[in-house]
């Protein structure tokens, strides 16, 4: 799994942070990314369910997963 933010969509409403807080932060402009290790592969079908659901709840599609 590769997780793909749009820098340029985000709008920095903290939702995927909320949702998954072991993969994404916020910078300190409040805008999304991930932390660090978690540009490719996950370990933990909980943490793939996370990201899944982070992506529905980003409020522009800033999140994207491959």
């Amino acid at each position: 799994m590769k997780i793909d933010i749009d820098r340029n969509r985000c709008i920095g409403a903290g939702q995927c942070a909320l949702t998954a807080p072991k993969v994404f932060t916020q910078d300190d402009d409040g805008f999304s990314e991930l932390l660090p290790g978690h540009e490719d592969a996950l370990d933990g079908a909980a943490v793939k369910e996370a990201v899944k659901v982070a992506v529905r709840v980003c409020p522009v599609q800033a999140i994207t997963i491959e």
